[in-house]
């Protein structure tokens, strides 16, 4: 390509293949982010004559360049001379739409997806079909399941013979041998679908959305079912039922969890084309049932799936379940809920799966809103102090988080009775995640409970834990002084919490009396200035002369931050 006269115009293209050809993926890379530099410099003739194919010719390269090089071409039309010669950017971005990985096919099929745009109707039929036709009849299945992607970007802009071509290809693809080709073709049907006439998406569609759903393959059947609303937006309200009703009630009950999932997953989007025929669950659906007759609908259809599902054998569906089922409660009302979706409570809080059991505590303001909580009192307390003991110190942490709201749906009697050893004990939980939480849990305690509560319940336990002979232990009893001191007011927190901190200034552990100084600093502003002059100013001042360094640093910083120098 570089002739030998001389001409400086060759030398952008020379350096080009010199760094393509260097052993350096980076150098090699930065080479193709030049390119739009590059064919500047060449001019659009050179750049379709010379470049163009020199890239389509040296296709092979890391995964990274090669993504870099699909991303380019598909902003090139300019360069190439304008959408009259857009089609010279077909050959490379064809070869890269049949590599191996996957990254790199997509980009193509992005890029040529963007360019079809620019090519005038006669330029599609005359150059990108006939690409899409190679690739959709490719020996390998990486560029069959690029040819799936540019189907519906050129058939409203062809004639009807070519239209038709191209439908038969989607056919065939629909019914490849190679599963990943097939799962192709699915993820593309709602998109193929939106292009074709009426009478196509009857004849065509429907066959291939029926056959794609009953597939061996649940990655196929997964994509078929997601491709369903696109299909229903398309479709009159008299051909649901007969034409995609039944292979969604087929997907509803598929054996694979995750086509399950994904049924209830779309269902909210079901509605406005469904809301006739519809004959499973899911929150959102019953929620925009008529009035008049909801309940009858609800308690015939819908709560004979919800009793089978929520003995699924699979986690995941349970779990899907558990966070939506709490919210039919207030669509059933207190008598129904009591007699019909209280023993299903029940059984998921006890079910074996912490999830399912977290899912109906985390909603059970649904149910108080209807029933009052004591109802569920007997059954949600075993379920709690599971949760609390869980060996998934994640688990154990949701179920601290949602400590406060059911203490206020509890109240302070019950709380007492029941719960308050559980709040203590995460205290001295051996993560410390944990024992953070759970301080920041006995502050929002007694935000709801106020603190003569915090004062005979909570104080003399964490007070208590001063004298642990685990440091860790006696480090939470400043964390949750910390924490209530301002909740707690002035006296509890001077009277009662003061001397113990000022007792501990004394611990043998550095790291306990260092967070004695920032528990000084943090409480002082709760304490009058006599407490601070006469009891925390000497202790501070004695803390800044410590022998451990950090210690003296944070006594420093809590004189001065209280002004006590």
């Amino acid at each position: 390509m570089a002739g030998a006269d001389g001409d400086d115009s060759l030398y952008p293209i020379a350096v080009l293949i010199d760094e393509l050809r260097n052993e350096d993926v980076q150098l090699r890379l930065n080479s193709i982010k030049k390119l739009s530099t590059i064919a500047l410099a060449l001019g659009v003739e050179r750049t379709r004559t010379e470049l163009l194919p020199f890239l389509t010719d040296t296709i092979y390269d890391e995964d990274e360049v090669l993504l870099a090089l699909a991303e380019q071409l598909g902003n090139f039309t300019m360069l190439v001379g304008g959408p009259e010669y857009v089609h010279c950017l077909l050959p490379p971005l064809e070869s890269l739409a049949t590599v191996e990985e996957t990254v790199v096919r997509d980009k193509a099929v992005e890029s040529l997806r963007k360019i079809s745009q620019e090519h005038s109707p006669v330029d599609l039929e005359v150059h990108f079909e006939p690409l899409v036709k190679r690739l959709a009849s490719g020996d390998w299945f990486t560029s069959r399941t690029s040819a799936c992607g540019l189907f519906s970007v050129c058939y409203p802009r062809v004639s009807s013979t070519v239209k038709a071509e191209i439908r038969q290809h989607f056919r065939t693809l629909c019914s490849d041998d190679t599963p990943m080709v097939r799962r192709a073709a699915a993820s593309k049907l709602g998109e193929f679908a939106k292009v074709l006439e009426l009478d196509y998406v009857k004849s065509d569609i429907i066959s291939l959305f029926t056959a794609l759903a009953s597939d061996e393959q649940d990655s196929v059947r997964l994509l078929a079912v997601e491709a369903c609303v696109s299909i229903a937006t398309l479709l009159p309200q008299e051909d649901l039922e007969t034409l995609v009703m039944p292979t969604l009630r087929q997907a509803a009950e598929d054996k694979s969890w995750r086509v399950r999932y994904m049924v209830a997953d779309k269902f909210s989007e079901y509605l406005s084309y469904f809301i006739d025929s519809v004959h499973f669950f899911l929150l959102e659906f019953c929620e925009n049932l008529p009035e008049d007759n909801r309940e009858q609908i609800i308690m015939t259809h819908i709560l004979p799936c919800v009793k089978e599902l929520v003995s699924d054998t699979n986690q995941h569906v349970k779990s899907a379940l558990a966070s939506v089922i709490m919210g039919l409660s207030t669509i059933l009302g207190k008598d129904n809920t009591i007699e019909h979706l209280l023993p299903l409570f029940l059984a998921q809080l006890k079910d074996e799966c912490p999830e399912v059991r977290l899912n109906i505590i985390s909603n059970l303001d649904c149910v108080n809103e209807v029933i009052g909580i004591r109802q569920l009192s007997q059954s949600l307390l075993p379920a709690i102090v599971e949760l609390a003991e869980d060996a998934k110190w994640r688990v154990r942490l949701a179920i601290i988080e949602y400590m406060p709201l059911l203490a206020g749906q509890l109240g302070v009697e019950f709380f007492d009775e029941k719960l308050n050893t559980l709040c203590m004990a995460w205290l001295i939980d051996h993560v410390y995640a944990i024992r953070e939480a759970a301080t920041c849990n006995l502050m929002k305690l007694v935000e709801k409970f106020g603190a003569e509560w915090a004062q005979n319940t909570i104080v003399p336990k964490v007070l208590g834990m001063a004298n642990d002979p685990n440091y860790l232990h006696r480090m939470t009893t400043l964390f949750c002084i910390n924490a209530l001191s301002e909740a707690c007011g002035q006296e509890i927190t001077t009277k009662q919490m003061l001397p113990v901190v000022l007792k501990m200034s004394n611990d043998q552990v550095a790291n306990v009396r260092f967070n004695v100084a920032k528990s000084l600093q943090k409480i002082g502003p709760v304490l009058d200035s006599n407490a601070l002059q006469t009891e925390v100013k000497p202790v501070l001042e004695k803390l800044a002369t410590d022998t451990d360094m950090d210690v003296k640093y944070f006594a420093q910083e809590a004189i001065s931050v209280l002004a006590l120098a």
